[in-house]
């Protein structure tokens, strides 16, 4: 007898309908469940998702199937099991996700580019759209009244963010904004805007005490309120002046949305002026406020300090004694007898006493007047002389960190975290040095400094109160690398999360910055950490479980960085932190092997086709638009390389002149396999775990199932790494890196444009020993030149009459006219008088070839923007030196506006560098080095390299007998490419080898041909290849002749690069992923050596096509933020170079610290298609040499040895370049005495 029981089989189960496949949030969602033919057995539901959702199962029909529903009251997505007999049903769990019904009335749109009163000409502006409570559905942006189309980026989140620019003279113009959600208008658009102007001083508004009727209380900070909420984006300017006509110093505080404050010291009694001005214009008059006495200043004492005798460059202080004497403060002012004053600190004890600190820095007599709430102190108006007792050996000794004050700790400062800041690098000359810490009270307070005797100090405070403190740390007046500081400091017994230690307020390149988190029994888990900065900063962290967590980063650029801590999201108290990092940008080097793909042109192209008039891209199905490479293939046909970036159809044109050729544009199909992966490079070997000095570190990199893409690698750290690299049998690269000098470098490592790997790699061994000195100065702004005023360009060319220079000044509408260059102190002067507003180019000329750092801007009226890359350098120092003689060169920083300038020299030898400012935009550098050798003289502004920094400069041994070489018959007539020169050497009794090459415009050496002429003479001769700026080097004993290397001027045509012209959107601002272009004109300049270089955060694609009247450079930036495009001819940067592109959009590449682009071109002589295009042109002059008139001795009688002087009157003759400028010159030989 068998017993059968009825069974179940789950599979036989169906479950089906709309609730499975997607459900809306808050509305009963239904699917069918059909179990015909699976048994008997019980059947289970269960949900899980964002929401608790009820479901329902309705009544069984009798025909095996049933009814569920369920409400999700949350979106997201949702599990829906189903079970029979406890086994999931096919299918099961069913993933659903539950969205928005499609409402366009939930969609809202937010932000300032849909606000009338902030919508300006010239401001980028922007909005949101949110349809997050809508459901996925088409949206569409239109605004009419601009001819660009708005940028829309859909953020993936149910937002859309929105940004248009409108133009600069849009001012006025009506805009509709149309914004549509699956095809209907969203609530409460369109909207209708109405564009601003870009600045309105009128809207700025004035408040607070500092301008108020009833006037001000002597002696105590006055503020005023500045809100320029309603008038648009513009510089602020506010002016005080006292009652005896004086400036008085204002410190202006940005306090966001708009809103400033200005506060500023009314130390005398009576009427003071306030003037404030925004983006150049006068808010309104000048608003005059009365300081009120306050205080008794009849009971302050002076106690101690009242000199009548002190020492010049010794720090001295005076004691007051203002006990009881009521609301007011202690000013004093120290006058010279030339009514120069002297820089003054009064600081408040806490006894009720002021110390007042004072240093003259010249010999003389000098005027005391201290008060109290404006009011004269008793005995506080007295005189004293100073001298100069001091020697300068003494002064220059060591540090003199005077003013160190002893903290006192007691049981409420105990509660605080005291700061210690250690190895802060400061100049190593000798001299003043001094510390303040500000409070967030505003009270300054002294820390301890401590010299550590290898060029760097420590700083100790012992702080007692809560907040972010403000450190300055100055060297002879003038703030230190990295000053000032800004340390948070919190309580100890605080509850809440706190991270402290030297790494949140300073550090030095390439070394571990270490902080700490106090976790307070939270735990590690939820701390996040970022680091935002000049460079990529790899954070390192380590859980101590003991409630604290250990942070170390290195950075490798020096600048300001912004360190985030956060927890569970939210930022802890006192983030972000800024950190200073001191010490020189880390040395760079880099290489980059290419591996593209390569397709042929189909069809036929003539062989008489000149490649460089041709160019080509490649359109991706992305969208994305690169320049390809063009290459001439063996059957004369053409081949077009190229990086593939995705997969699938692409689009290849090839134009000449803007016009397809014959089968272009054609399709390819790039195959996934091809697309370069970082993720399948593999990166092995010792050389990324550790390395030694002055050895080969190796790894291997095989890319071999890494598809195509160009193999980037750079190394940073404290020496430059020689990077070699052999291909294997395998296909795979050995890469090996020599360093020089101990420390931690950073390796990174990317393939096609995404990051391999970055690691940090620590390396030991023995240094090179080479020594670094580096100086800083603060560079003021220089006054705003206007139309009609002298301008002045000033520079210093040893060994160089102004009779041997020239200069011409271009307008910015082509005006060329001749500039007049003078004698000023210890250097030249080239004056002009501009005519019109803008950047003109001034150029400077000895013997016909431009001086090292020519041709020059020179802005007329506000400058257009400002940074390192505005900083010219140039002078022999950096090209050659001698050892023990002073290598001097030029520093340009007009252009570039007001920031801090530090000039590094690094080698063999310790550096003594010498550095004077000219007050007007300019400063002239020398260094003197003991030691011969190759040495790196870097220049850097606001922390940024300027261009071509860091200088390579080779500094000769003791001439010794190369001083006595000199050269003769010299060319100075046309040198001709391929053609032979000469010229004679004469030795004058020198023992040694004499040897000479060429080096051509773009670096070619080549051996000169040397002969014996006759005795100690020789001659040289050499043949040019390059049209341009040739360099004689010629040695004797390998070492140079007075004056080597020699300039030579190659070629027929006047190769100017003065003469170029750069124009196109391809440098004014790009967006990441769109083909970009810029136009050369190079009319007028001649032929020479025309290179462009692109750095900046990517790596670009880029071509250059030859045009009629120029070249035109095409471009793609493949990452957001900022560009330089150097463009130089015959190794001068041409007007308006390098050019800072802003880049908006998307990332579409990994982003690194710097990455370089290069096309070199052999430029032809260029004729203009207009000839009416603009072009350097002279102008109209009015003049009539037959009335000038001449009289005086000096023409009916001459003696010798004698000053001979007659006149020469073109009052009545019209005006030769704007204003008379005589070129006389008399030649009298006079061999025997009698008539001449």
């Amino acid at each position: 007898m068998v017993n059968v029981t009825r069974g179940s089989d789950s599979s036989r189960v169906l479950a089906h309908g709309k609730g499975l496949q997607q459900a809306i949030v808050n509305e009963p969602n239904v699917f069918q469940i059909e179990t015909k033919g699976a048994g008997t057995s019980g059947l289970g539901l269960t949900i899980e998702g964002p929401s608790e959702a009820v479901m329902t199962c309705m009544p069984d029909n009798r025909d095996g199937s049933c009814r569920v529903e369920y409400t999700p009251t949350a979106v997201g997505v949702y599990d829906i099991g189903i079970t029979f007999g406890e086994k999931h049903i096919p299918g099961s769990p069913f993933k659903v996700p539950v969205v928005h019904s499609m409402a366009f009335e939930n969609v809202r749109a937010y932000g300032n580019g849909l606000d009338n009163t902030k919508v300006r000409e010239g401001v980028e502006q922007e909005f949101t759209i949110d349809a997050s409570e809508a459901g996925p559905a088409p949206m569409s942006c239109e605004i009419k009244g601009l001819k660009e189309p708005p940028l829309v980026v859909d953020n993936r989140d149910g937002t859309f963010s929105v940004s248009y620019l409108p133009p600069i003279g849009s001012a006025g113009t009506d805009l509709t904004c149309n914004l549509k959600y699956n095809g209907k208008d969203i609530v409460n658009t369109p909207v209708h805007l109405k564009v601003k102007p870009k600045v309105e001083p009128d809207q700025v508004e004035l408040s607070g005490e500092g301008i108020s009727p009833k006037g001000i209380l002597a002696s105590l900070p006055a503020s005023i309120t500045i809100d320029t909420t309603n008038a648009g984006n513009g510089d602020l300017g506010v002016e005080v002046t006292g009652p005896d006509g004086r400036k008085r110093k204002v410190e202006i505080e940005d306090e966001a949305d708009g809103k400033y404050k200005a506060t500023f010291l009314p130390d005398d009694l009576g009427d003071y002026k306030v003037k404030v001005s925004y983006d150049g214009h006068l808010v309104n008059a000048p608003i005059p406020v009365t300081a009120h006495p306050t205080g008794s200043a009849e009971l302050c004492r002076i106690t101690e300090g009242r000199e009548e005798h002190v020492e010049v460059g010794q720090e001295y202080c005076a004691t007051v004694n203002c006990k009881n004497a009521g609301i007011g403060a202690v000013t004093c002012r120290i006058a010279s007898g030339e009514g120069d004053d002297v820089d003054v600190e009064v600081e408040e004890n806490s006894d009720e006493t002021y110390s007042v600190y004072y240093k003259v820095k010249e010999g003389g007599d000098y005027a005391v007047d201290m008060k109290y709430g404006g009011n004269p102190i008793h005995g506080g108006s007295y005189n004293f002389k100073a001298d100069s007792s001091v020697s300068e050996s003494e002064e220059r000794s060591s540090y003199q960190t005077v003013r160190t004050t002893k903290t006192t700790k007691t049981t409420e400062e105990e509660e605080y975290r005291s700061l210690e800041l250690n190895r802060i690098p400061v100049p190593s000359t000798g001299g003043l040095l001094t510390a303040e810490v500000k409070m967030p009270t505003g009270k300054m307070e002294k820390p301890e400094i401590e010299d550590n005797r290898d060029g760097t100090v420590s700083i100790r405070y012992a702080p007692h109160t809560v907040g972010v403190h403000e450190l300055l740390l100055k060297y002879n007046g003038q703030d230190v690398q990295g000053s000032p500081y800004f340390f948070f400091v919190d309580s100890v017994s605080s509850e809440s999360l706190t991270a402290y230690g030297p790494g949140l307020t300073h550090g030095i390149c390439g070394e571990p910055c270490n902080f700490t988190v106090s976790t307070k029994g939270s735990g590690a888990g939820g701390l996040q950490f970022s680091i935002e900065g000049n460079s990529k900063a790899e954070i390192l962290c380590t859980d101590n479980k003991d409630g604290t967590v250990s942070v170390s980063y290195i950075a490798t650029a020096p600048g300001e960085y912004k360190i985030s801590v956060k927890f569970g999201d939210k930022h802890i108290r006192g983030s972000p932190f800024t950190s200073k990092i001191t010490g020189e940008g880390r040395k760079r080097n880099q290489i980059s092997v290419g591996s593209f793909s390569e397709v042929t042109f189909p069809g036929k192209v003539t062989t008489d086709m000149d490649l460089r008039s041709l160019n080509a891209f490649i359109h991706a199905p992305s969208g994305l638009e690169e320049p390809c490479f063009l290459k001439r293939l063996p059957n004369g046909n053409i081949g077009i390389s190229f990086t593939p970036r995705e997969a699938g159809e692409h689009e290849v044109s090839v134009r000449k002149a803007g016009t397809h050729i014959a089968n272009s544009p054609f399709k390819i199909k790039v195959d996934a396999k091809e697309v370069g992966d970082a993720r399948k490079v593999i990166v092995t070997g010792s050389g990324l775990t550790g390395g030694k000095t002055h050895e080969e570190n190796t790894f291997n990199v095989n890319t071999k199932n890494a598809g195509y893409g160009g193999l980037s690698l750079s190394i940073e750290g404290p020496s430059k790494c020689d990077i070699k690299y052999q291909d294997k049998p395998d296909n795979s690269l050995d890469i090996s890196y020599i360093p020089t000098e101990p420390g931690y470098y950073i390796i990174n490592l990317t393939f096609a444009d995404a990051r391999v790997l970055s690691t940090v790699v620590k390396v030991t061994g023995e240094g090179s020993n080479r020594h670094r000195e580096k100086i800083q100065y603060q560079r003021e702004a220089v006054p705003v030149t206007e139309v009609g005023s002298e301008c002045r360009l000033t520079f210093k060319m040893p060994g160089v009459t102004a009779f041997e220079l020239s200069a011409s000044v271009t307008s910015p509408s082509g005006m060329t006219e001749d500039a007049a260059i003078s004698d000023v102190e210890d250097g030249y002067g080239v004056q002009f008088i501009p005519k019109e507003l803008g950047v003109h180019t001034v150029s400077v000329k000895h013997q016909e070839l431009h001086i090292p750092g020519s041709p020059f801007s020179f802005t007329v009226g506000k400058l257009k923007d400002g940074g390192a890359h505005r900083v010219h350098a140039g002078g022999a120092g950096l090209e050659r030196g001698e050892q023990g003689i002073p290598c001097e060169f030029n520093v340009w920083t007009r252009e570039a506006g007001p920031g801090s300038l530090a000039i590094s020299v690094e080698g063999p030898s310790k550096a003594e560098i010498d550095f004077k400012d000219r007050k007007d935009g300019s400063c002239y550098v020398s260094y003197t080095v003991a030691e011969p050798g190759e040495y790196r003289v870097g220049i850097r502004f606001n922390e940024e390299s300027i261009p071509d920094s860091p200088y390579k400069v080779y500094v000769s041994p003791d001439t010794g007998e190369a001083k006595k070489v000199d050269i003769g018959q010299f060319p100075e007539g046309q040198v001709l490419t391929n053609k032979p020169a000469m010229f004679l050497v004469r030795k004058n009794t020198a023992k040694g080898q004499l040897d000479a090459k060429l080096v051509s415009p773009s670096g070619a050496e080549d051996d000169c041909f040397i002969d014996t002429a006759d005795f100690e003479s020789y001659s040289v001769r050499f043949m040019p290849k390059e049209n341009g700026i040739n360099n004689l080097h010629i040695k004797l004993n390998q070492v140079h002749i007075p004056g080597s290397p020699f300039r030579v001027k190659v070629g027929t045509e006047d190769a100017d690069p003065a003469c170029i012209h750069v124009h196109g959107k391809g440098i004014e601002e790009v967006m990441s992923g769109q083909k970009t272009d810029f136009f050369i004109d190079t009319c007028h300049s001649g032929a020479g050596h025309l290179a462009v270089t692109i750095d900046g955060p990517s790596k670009v694609s880029m071509d250059c096509t030859e045009l009629e009247d120029g070249y035109k450079v095409h471009w793609t930036p493949l990452a957001t933020g900022f560009y330089f495009v150097s463009v130089k001819f015959q190794g001068c940067h041409v007007p308006g170079s390098p050019f800072k592109v802003p880049c908006t959009g998307k990332e579409l590449v990994d982003k690194v610290t710097k990455e370089s682009s290069t096309v070199v071109v052999e430029t032809s002589h260029k004729v203009a298609k207009n000839q009416n295009q603009s072009k350097p042109a002279l102008p109209a002059f009015k003049s009539n040499a037959a009335k000038v008139t001449s009289k005086g001795m000096g023409l009916k009688k001459a003696y010798i040895q004698k000053q001979n002087q007659f006149t020469i009157n073109a009052a009545d003759a019209g005006k030769l370049l704007n204003n008379l400028y005589l070129h006389l010159c008399v030649v009298v030989s006079i061999d025997l005495i009698g008539k001449c």
